[in-house]
């Protein structure tokens, strides 16, 4: 009798998912480095499962390889004109791991969002457990669920903030951020991943 194969990781399955997007347009990992902004050995290790991708990653494959941010998880819904909707039921959401934070992407089947919605829980302990700040286009908003958290931002003071409080930012400037309380912090996180339009009179 054959033994059961194992369960596909969260990250060889996102890497089939960037190598299968990359081939589709025929290109070489150079190609997609080129058109991603990351390295080439950091594009191949993510392909090959070896490395979980941080949120600005995801932005940038997602923008280099002209897809919605989203469908590097799953295939999108096909759903046409203002009848969208989209439900995540607790305890499901698409996992997403990374050195610093654990996200559950909700309402992930909707393509094409303006808002990508994620509860994460803050497993950084230290400023210095960051090799560089987190930068990214748009703006995020972020409700302190549980525990406490602090703020690190480029231009302003740390700030600590606990359960109820919350913070919006602009994404462009430098941000990371830490668990102080005994027990990991988890957040609500809604990013948006284009720049605000600048209104013109």
């Amino acid at each position: 009798m054959a033994e059961p194969s194992e369960p596909i990781s969260s990250e060889a399955l996102l890497g089939q998912r960037i190598r299968a997007r990359r081939n589709q347009l025929g290109w070489t990992l150079e190609q997609a480095s080129q058109s991603t902004s990351l390295a080439r050995s950091t594009l191949s290790k993510i392909e090959n499962g070896l490395m979980s991708p941080t949120y600005d990653a995801l932005i940038k494959l997602a923008a280099g390889l002209k897809i919605d941010i989203s469908e590097l998880f799953e295939p999108a819904e096909k759903i046409s004109g203002i009848g969208r909707r989209s439900i995540t039921r607790q305890g499901t959401g698409q996992s997403h791991h990374t050195p610093f934070y654990d996200h559950i992407l909700l309402c992930n089947s909707m393509s094409n969002k303006d808002m990508i919605p994620f509860k994460t829980k803050i497993l950084a302990r230290s400023f210095d457990d960051f090799d560089e700040w987190s930068r990214h286009t748009g703006e995020e908003f972020v409700y302190v669920l549980s525990g406490e958290v602090e703020l690190f931002t480029e231009f302003y003071e740390p700030v600590r903030l606990a359960q109820g409080d919350a913070w919006y930012i602009d994404s462009r400037m430098g941000h990371r951020v830490i668990s102080v309380s005994n027990e990991n912090a988890e957040v609500l996180w809604v990013s948006t991943t284009h720049p605000r339009e600048t209104i013109r009179i």
